[in-house]
């Protein structure tokens, strides 16, 4: 069917409501962000789905999973973009305007575009596996976890020593939850991520935490290209060039939980892997800054860690070859 005929469905996501624009001149309608309304809106979309293109959602904070995975699980060709991509869309339309209405024409413009993009494929979400969802929400627990603790460790150095107690107390209970999280996530990744992690577990600098956040929050890991997953994850460098004048290539965006997760590695890497600290030390000796190094580094990495995945083949030193 031409892309002229088909129905383009925007959603503006919001804690509590959902702001539907059926093709982006419709009127728009509201409805809340609840699981009977959603089954409402699925009910209504699954007998137009030979006509829907695209349903495209803004990611909101984890608002929008449960709307997108049921749209999704029902068929339809779901879709969830960065919400500065969506704003820098409505920009370039001339939508200077922003209320919930808008951004719900706005999405449903803009997934008009990407249902005729070359990356509609890639772009279009898969089914999110019940395992790495349980492992994802686990690794942001921990995070959640670590950033009170820091916060309450600054806390005992510079409060009255009167407060001393209830803050030790509060950092041990926090020690507690860290570790309990900690071991759920060991057995799950055992259990259910088994295969990958025996793949993976010779490479020096990925340890625990690392495995969790390339299991849990990366699972596009060995089905992408290596520009892809560097993209992807935002370790890539992008081209900053515009006539006569060559900009310094530029790494921003992507998957903060993995890229976090990628420097820390790194760190360790640069020390203890042989192929990741050769590799530092040339970028060094060619007098590259240790920042710059150690993010290609970590670029590195990743193109191998996607190489093993994707190859099936365990680690060895070969692998520095074809990545």
């Amino acid at each position: 069917m031409n892309a002229s005929e088909l129905i383009f469905v925007g959603i503006d996501v919001a804690k509590e409501t959902l702001e539907v624009a059926v093709d982006d001149k419709s009127k728009t309608r509201c409805i809340a962000n609840g699981a009977p309304e959603i089954e409402a809106l699925v009910k209504e979309l699954v007998p137009l789905s030979g006509r829907i293109g695209v349903v495209l959602l803004e990611a909101t904070g984890g608002f929008e999973r449960q709307a997108a995975a049921s749209l999704c699980a029902a068929g339809l060709a779901v879709m969830v973009v960065n919400p500065r991509q969506a704003r820098d869309f409505a920009k370039s339309m001339g939508y200077l305007s922003k209320t919930d209405a808008i951004d719900a024409r706005v999405l449903s413009h803009f997934a008009r575009t990407l249902h005729q993009s070359a990356q509609r494929e890639r772009l279009l979400m898969k089914l999110p596996d019940a395992n790495q969802e349980a492992l994802e929400a686990l690794l942001v627990r921990h995070h959640q976890l670590v950033g009170m603790r820091v916060a309450e460790g600054n806390r005992l150095a510079q409060s009255h020593p009167s407060q001393h107690k209830s803050i030790k107390a509060v950092l041990k209970m926090l020690d507690r939850q860290i570790a309990a999280v900690d071991k759920e996530m060991s057995g799950m990744l055992k259990t259910y991520f088994s295969d990958k992690l025996a793949l993976l577990k010779d490479f020096k600098g990925i340890g625990p935490c690392a495995q969790a956040s390339l299991m849990g929050a990366l699972p596009e890991l060995g089905q992408l290209t290596h520009a892809q997953i560097g993209k992807l994850v935002g370790v890539a460098p992008l081209n900053a060039d515009s006539g006569r004048h060559k900009g310094k290539r530029i790494t921003w965006g992507g998957r903060t939980t993995v890229r976090n997760a990628l420097y820390m590695a790194a760190l360790s890497a640069v020390r203890y892997n042989p192929v990741i600290k050769a590799f530092h030390q040339r970028l060094i000796a060619k007098g590259k800054p240790k920042k710059v190094a150690l993010v290609a580094c970590m670029h590195k990495m990743l193109t191998i860690l996607n190489a093993i995945v994707k190859s099936g083949i365990p680690w060895n030193p070969e692998h520095q070859k074809s990545a």
